[in-house]
């Protein structure tokens, strides 16, 4: 969808200032939390069948693009858009952000001592994989941010919700 078809949908998106940033911040956390579900329910339904590090991580940043891309794709439909309409809107307002947050937070994870060996009642895993959120946070707030001005991303989908 063009700048041109978002601005006709509701609004212009901010190019500056408070309300720029206000709704980069709000992208990103939008982005966190599928990441965060799809890291979470990835780690269980990994460690419960018994699959090794890299099989569980897969499955953790595969659901994190499904729960991400999901939560985005919530309010299109309800505002009545349909399946073609919603997955390209989805894919350009989340695919970046997404990527970043969790290239950022496995890495962090896998850097951490002893966190790829915790099990799912340590809290060394769960305070890695939330440190690496914390450390992902400010580089897709960033690149939301750098999106949204430019009238993509999150701005287009800003103006369904």
């Amino acid at each position: 969808m063009s700048t041109e078809t978002a601005q006709h949908a509701g609004h212009e998106p901010p190019a500056s200032g408070a309300a720029l940033n206000s709704l980069a911040v709000s992208a990103t956390f939008h982005c966190l939390t599928g990441c965060v579900i799809g890291e979470v329910v990835g780690m269980f339904i990994g460690t419960a069948l018994g699959r090794g590090n890299l099989a569980t991580i897969a499955l953790a940043v595969g659901l994190a693009y499904v729960f991400g891309f999901g939560l985005t794709s919530l309010p299109l439909f309800r505002a009545g858009l349909t399946l073609a309409a919603v997955v390209p809107i989805a894919l350009a307002a989340d695919t970046v952000s997404i990527t970043i947050m969790e290239a950022i937070d496995n890495a962090f994870v896998v850097l951490v001592p002893g966190a790829l060996e915790a099990g799912l009642a340590d809290l060394l895993l769960w305070a890695s994989i939330a440190g690496g959120f914390v450390v992902a946070f400010p580089f897709a707030w960033a690149a939301n941010r750098y999106m949204i001005a430019r009238g993509k991303g999150h701005a287009v989908v800003h103006d369904y919700h």
